[in-house]
C-alpha cells in the first residue's frame, strides 16, 4: 500500500468522523428544539385546561357580556382543533406553526378581553374562585412567554448550526431531517400601545 493511498484513507477517515460530529450536533440541537417545543405546548395546554373554570365562573356574572364569553369558547375551540399529528413536526413547516401561532394569538386576545371586560364587575372580582383563575392565568402567561423565548432559542441555536458552512452540507444531504426551524413572532398589532381613556 502506497504513501497515497494511507493518504486518502486517512482523509477518508477524517472526513467521515468531522461528518458524523456534525450529523451528531444537528441531532442533538434538533432535540433541543422538540424538547422546548414540547414545554410551549405543555404550557398552551395548561391554559387551555383553565379556560372551561374561567368561563363557568365568569357565567355566573348577571349581564355579562356574552359575545365576550362566546369569542373565549370558539377561540378556544380553534385551539382544540390543532391535533397532536399536526404539532409533531410543526416547527418545520411554516404554513401549519404560523396556524398554531393565529390560534393561540386568537385566545389570548380573546382572555385579554375577557378580563377587560370583567373589570366593570366588582361583584366578579370579588370572588374568591375568578381571582384564583384569574392568577393562575397570568402565571400561565408568563410562563408561555418564557416557553416561546426558549423555544425560539432554541430553534436559533439549530438554524445558526444548520446554516453555517460546512455543517449545510451535512444537512442538505438529510433534506427535511434538518428543516429549519420556524420562529414565535409578536402578535399583530403588539407593536402599538394600547389606547387607555379615563
Amino acid at each position: 500500500m502506497g504513501k497515497a493511498t494511507i493518504g486518502v484513507i486517512v482523509v477518508a477517515a477524517l472526513l467521515g468522523l468531522w461528518a458524523a460530529a456534525d450529523y451528531n450536533r444537528l441531532v442533538r440541537l434538533d432535540q433541543g428544539v422538540q424538547g422546548q417545543w414540547a414545554e410551549v405546548e405543555n404550557v398552551y395546554q395548561r391554559r387551555a385546561d383553565l379556560v372551561p373554570n374561567l368561563v363557568e365562573t365568569v357565567k355566573g356574572a348577571a349581564n355579562f357580556e356574552k359575545s365576550t364569553l362566546t369569542a373565549v369558547t370558539e377561540a378556544r375551540s380553534r385551539v382544540g382543533q390543532v391535533s397532536p399529528q399536526a404539532t409533531e413536526k410543526i416547527a418545520e413547516d411554516p404554513a401549519a406553526f404560523q396556524r398554531f401561532q393565529q390560534a393561540q394569538d386568537a385566545l389570548s386576545s380573546a382572555l385579554s378581553r375577557l378580563l377587560v371586560v370583567s373589570e366593570r364587575y366588582p361583584d366578579l372580582k370579588a370572588t374568591a374562585a375568578f381571582r384564583d383563575l384569574q392568577a393562575q392565568l397570568e402565571g400561565t402567561e408568563n410562563r408561555i412567554a418564557v416557553a416561546r423565548m426558549r423555544f425560539n432559542e432554541a430553534s436559533q441555536a439549530f438554524n445558526s448550526a444548520r446554516d453555517s458552512f460546512p455543517t449545510v452540507v451535512i444537512a442538505g444531504m438529510f433534506g427535511k431531517r434538518f428543516a429549519e426551524k420556524s420562529y414565535f413572532k409578536a402578535q399583530a398589532g403588539a407593536a402599538t400601545a394600547p389606547h387607555v381613556q379615563f
